[in-house]
């Protein structure tokens, strides 16, 4: 089902784990799917490529979203090539793990840098090449928002404020239709955790009434519904998508 087509959508970080399963789960929709990349070039072009041999559109464009003059560039790139932009999903994220009396200021600025700054600065660039008709933007949370772990205090704090974000910007751009919500991924098999040790996997796994970690699937079909017309009354909510582990 088509429900996307004739949308162009951007997705930050989408060379790999969520953002690329957003970008192919988007594309079979309809959606014209821009690839942003910071450093995994090919990564983002084999996705593009598979994705335009599956009957999508992609197309991979580089960018470091945490920077204003590239956001600028990457969100006028999109639409030069697609001819505008109605969806907007920030995904580009980045976590270093540190007890509290680790935690360097270096690595707390990178976290709130790629984690937070990044989806304003975003909204800032692609916002106005949207439609007058609106248009949605996701925001890519994490549970950890609501309930940190230890060693994940910088990272769950940049993702509270995405939240907080959401909530403001969703009330600023109504006006315009534009939905602004959050998606909150539990424990999600990632690239970003691939390097957590399987006994901690399983504990969680465990701990999770629906046994078992999240796929970037699950995540993806949550985002096409935000991003699609059947969620057109629906702003300013975090969905949190952790098999029930938080309450």
């Amino acid at each position: 089902m088509n429900q996307l087509t004739g949308k162009v959508a951007l997705i930050t970080g989408a060379a790999s784990g969520i953002g690329a399963a957003i970008a192919t789960t988007l594309a079979a929709a309809g959606a014209l799917v821009a690839i942003n990349y910071r450093t995994s070039q090919a990564p983002a072009e084999a996705l593009a490529t598979e994705i335009t041999a599956q009957n999508g559109n992609a197309k991979a464009f580089g960018g470091d979203v945490s920077s204003q003059d590239q956001a600028i560039t990457l969100s006028n790139a999109v639409a030069k090539h697609f001819g505008k932009i109605d969806i907007l999903i920030n995904n580009a994220g980045l976590i270093e793990p540190a007890l509290f009396a680790a935690i360097t200021p270096e690595s707390f600025h990178r976290q709130f840098t790629t984690n937070t700054l990044s989806v304003l600065l975003m909204m800032q660039a692609a916002i106005p090449h949207f439609p007058e008709s609106g248009g949605r933007v996701i925001n890519i949370s994490s549970s950890l928002a609501m309930a940190p772990v230890e060693s994940t205090a910088a990272y769950a704090a940049a993702k509270a404020a995405v939240n907080t974000l959401t909530q403001c910007f969703a009330r600023e751009l109504g006006p315009r239709q534009i939905t602004v919500n959050a998606i909150a991924p539990g424990a999600t098999e990632t690239p970003m955790t691939a390097a957590i040790p399987e006994e901690i996997k399983q504990k969680i796994a465990a701990q999770t009434p629906l046994g078992r970690w999240a796929t970037p699937q699950d995540i993806a079909d949550a985002a096409l519904f935000l991003a699609s017309d059947a969620s057109r009354f629906i702003t300013g909510r975090i969905l949190t998508i952790d098999g029930g582990l938080t309450y």
